[in-house]
This record gives structure tokens, sequence and C-alpha cells, in this order.
């Protein structure tokens, strides 16, 4: 057996205990991860500046380091994440629908643990910490592939949570971390059938585009973010600035920052200059279309065709000026990856219009894009965010991570 086989079975043994483990043992589980956390706090920032270094080094663009970067508020952060998902009630062995048959039979749909998940995913450590509460909690046991720029972080932070499972009497491989970081190891993750039951890809589109076009393994697909706000003629300008502001700048480098901007012709002459005042002073770079240099002048670059369809990650932002909410609507549903979209207005025809003809996994009226995570939504802590439309879609928490089984109650029938 390889190296990765062995993970997996060992993951597959350790899921058959956690699946009946109950709530009081995953608890405690998840309690004594977070105190493991907070008590070895100073191992998990060796480790992370081990791991920036490097990618100063590598001339990693500041955008993408903010992603990798940890300090004592992002660990606390991450702490309090594992407690919020402790606090969320346990989804597993809950019956959905119970019925009984006119022959006796009384059957129910149950929730159960899918398993075993995999997740491969990018520069962010705490997908790490917050993957493996989210699976421990609903029953699942995880193979976690992080990218090479976090291993040391990664290494650490799934000792730390292995150690903590042992301390409760739960199986250390309920949790683990794929050593080699290699394109080969990817390859056969996305192929370890035998043990893996879903393989979840979080990162930028070309690790989901390769996870999506070569996983034999089922796959959800998460993460590409090509989020738009438009800013519609009966818009509160002052209002859709600051929605901009935020979407694009609070941190551009994740999957629910905004890459493109709409704007209604009736109001861009007046909200451009007003928008553009928020965004210079963080040093956005505006790739426009004519109409948008006309008004904000030559030093806006261009747009090229290949602008409406890139998930930029950085500050800059696409802006087009377009001729309503028909028109909005109809370049969204070209360009929009499924994930998050806004409008900005205080025209109630036009907001229901917005969100009954726009398909994202989540829909805005009035608000950044950037509240688009589990935690802004009362999950917890989230695996990712589904852009597909299977039984996931949006932040995904212990329910998305539930399959189900039926259970059947007789007294001696047959058929």
């Amino acid at each position: 057996m390889t190296i990765l086989e062995t993970q997996g079975l060992a993951a597959r043994n350790a899921a058959r205990i956690l699946s009946v483990a109950g709530s009081a043992r995953k608890d405690a589980a998840l309690e004594a991860i977070a105190a493991a956390l907070e008590g070895r706090t100073a191992e998990i920032l060796q480790a992370n500046e081990q791991d920036v270094q490097a990618a100063r080094q590598a001339g990693i663009r500041p955008a993408m380091l903010d992603r990798l970067a940890l300090d004592g508020k992002r660990i606390a952060g991450i702490v309090a994440g594992v407690r919020q998902v402790k606090s969320l009630p346990d989804p597993i062995g809950v019956t959905t629908k119970m019925f009984t048959q006119s022959n006796g039979l009384v059957i129910g749909k149950r929730r159960v643990p899918l398993g075993v998940i995999g997740i491969i995913y990018e520069a962010r450590p705490n997908v790490t910490v917050d993957a493996a509460a989210l699976c421990l909690k609903s029953g699942n046991a995880v193979l976690l592939r992080g990218g090479s720029d976090a291993f040391h972080s990664n290494r650490v932070l799934v000792n730390i949570m292995r150690d903590a499972l042992e301390s409760v009497r739960l199986p250390r491989d309920c949790i683990a971390l794929v050593g080699d970081t290699s394109r080969e190891s990817a390859a056969e993750l996305m192929n370890l059938t035998a043990y893996l039951d879903l393989l979840i890809p979080r990162g930028g589109a070309g690790l989901i585009r390769s996870v999506v076009e070569n996983a034999r393994v089922p796959v959800i697909q998460t993460g590409t973010g090509i989020c738009h706000v438009y800013v519609d003629g009966d818009a509160d300008l002052h209002m859709a600035a600051r929605i901009i502001h935020n979407a694009k700048c609070s941190r551009p480098s994740v999957c629910n920052a905004a890459e493109c901007l709409l704007v209604d012709r009736a109001v861009a002459a007046a909200f451009l200059p007003m928008a553009w005042q928020l965004l210079e002073a963080d040093n956005v770079q505006l790739r426009g279309c004519a109409e948008t240099r006309a008004i904000l002048g030559d030093w806006v670059v261009p747009a090229a065709a290949a602008d409406w369809d890139t998930e930029f990650l950085d500050y800059i932002l696409a802006v087009k000026v377009v001729s309503g909410p028909e028109e909005a609507i109809d370049f969204i549903a070209q360009h929009s990856s499924g994930h998050s979209e806004a409008i900005v207005t205080n025209n109630y025809l036009t907001a229901q219009r917005f969100l009954d003809e726009v398909d994202a996994a989540a829909v805005y009226v009035n608000a950044s894009t950037r509240f688009t995570d589990g935690g802004e939504f009362g999950l917890g802590a989230e695996i990712g965010i589904s852009t597909q439309k299977m039984h996931a879609r949006g932040p995904m928490g212990l329910e998305e991570l539930t399959s189900s089984k039926f259970v059947i109650y007789g007294t001696g029938q047959i058929r």
C-alpha cells in the first residue's frame, strides 16, 4: 500500500468509531482541540513564521500572503470557531422524516455521516482547523491535503488536534494531514475511491478545475468567486460606495470579495467619482469599460475581455456601465461563477427581480458580498462555499456534511 492508501484505511477505520461516538464525546474532543490550540499558540506562530518567510522570499503577492499569515488575533478567531461548532446542534442521528405505510412498516429517514472526506486546499491554515472541526462534529474522518506554502503551519495544527483527540480517547486518525504536497499526491487523492467518500477542493480556479476534471471520487465544487455588485439607478449612492469598498477592500484575497462593479448609466457620472474616493485610499486598480474611462479618466486601465471572467483576489476591480437592471442581470448570467451577487437599490420591484433572476449561491440586496461565510450565516465555521447545485449550495456547514439512510421498523411483514 502507498502511504496515502495507508492513511485512507486508517481514516476509514477511525470514521467507523467516530460515527457512533455521540455528541458528548465529539464535543469533548472539540473543546480539547480549542484548549490545545490556545495553549500552543506560540508553537503555531513559530511554524507559521517559517511559511510566511518562505513565501516572502518566493515573491508571493501581498493579498495571497494575507491568506497565509497568522497572528494571535487570527488564532483566537480560529479557536472561537471551533467552540462555535461545538455549540451547534449535532446533525447526526436526527430523523428528518417518519411515516407509516399501509402495510404497517414505519419508515424513517435519518442523518448519518458521509464517512471519510478529503479536502484539497491552498495557503489558508485556518481551513485546516475549520474543516477538521466541522468533519469531527458531523462524524466524518478527514484527510487534509494543504498546499506547500502552509505546510509547517498545517503540520503543527494537525499534530495539536490529533493529540487532543487522543486525550479524549478518540482515534488520532479521525484527522490526518497528507505529508506530500506534490501534484502526484493530489492526483492520488483524487482517485482514492476505496477510502474517500467525498472530495472538496478549496482554492483558486485552476485547482478547482483540476479536481473537477480529474477526480474519480465524488466532488463538491467550491470557491471560485467572480462576484458582482450592481448599483441600480434607484440606489442610495453613499450606501453603494460603502458597500463596494467593503466588498472589494476588506479582504480582497478571499472568494466572497467583489471582482466586478456594474453601474447603471443613469447614476454613473455621480457614483463613480464617489466610489473612487474610497477605493483610491486602498490603491485599487480599476479596469473599466470606455464609459468608465470617460467619467474617471484615462488612468483607468482599459478592460480586456478576460477581465470580466477573472477572480483577481487582489486590489483590482473590473468596472462596467450598463443600461439598467436587465443588462446587469444578463451580464451576471454570462460572467458569474455562481458564488455571490449583490444589488444596491431602493426600488423594491427591481430588488425582487434581481433576487428571482440571478442564479447564485447567495444573492444580496443592499449588503456586501463579504457576508457569504459560514460564521456570518450562523453555521459556525464552513468547510467551503459550494457553487454547484447538488445537495449542498452556499456555505457548507454541518448538515451539508451528512448523508441519510432509511430506517424501517416492521412487525414481521414480508413481501
